[in-house]
């Protein structure tokens, strides 16, 4: 690959984070409606509006320094987004549930990696604007992750009580 210049480095990596969180808004918006865990639900749809929030912001950084997002990227990432969904055939809808809150924690910290990276080559670049923008959204993935991780024992117990109970 040739070198680029800071600039257009950095509409790369932008362009990458909001097709990503434009596949896991819709991945959210599938988990809150399935499983039987009401908690988990409700973070999944929290969650969702909160991450359309954070690509339509980064969507606008992008724009501000004259990119547009990529539907080629966007696509390719709603097509390997539900790939692990296959791994829920045949379970409980409690099962789905914990499987669901387990796939949302690894997407999260997944993000804050995401995010580091974002805010490292945006330091790099001069550009403290989409830094500062990404260690918020950074924030906020953590914040989700949190949320997620006091759901996994909870919601695999009443699972797991379905589940062996029924045996």
């Amino acid at each position: 690959m040739s070198t680029q210049s800071p600039k257009k480095v950095l509409q790369r990596y932008l362009e990458d984070v909001i097709a990503a969180e434009k596949s896991f808004e819709s991945q959210l918006r599938t988990m809150a409606t399935e499983g039987d865990y009401a908690p988990a639900k409700q973070v999944f749809a929290t969650h969702a509006g909160e991450t359309k929030r954070q690509h339509e912001r980064l969507t606008a950084r992008l724009e501000q320094l004259g990119g547009t997002p990529s539907s080629v990227k966007t696509a390719m990432a709603h097509v390997f987004n539900f790939a692990p969904k296959t791994a829920q055939i045949g379970h409980t809808a409690s099962e789905k549930a914990s499987q669901n809150i387990i796939m949302g924690f690894t997407i999260e910290n997944s993000e804050v990696a995401t995010y580091e990276a974002l805010a490292t080559v945006a330091a790099a670049a001069g550009d403290t604007v989409t830094e500062k923008l990404a260690r918020e959204i950074q924030e906020e993935e953590r914040k989700a992750s949190n949320t997620l991780w006091h759901l996994i024992a909870p919601s695999c117990q009443i699972a797991f009580r379905e589940v062996a109970s029924a045996a």
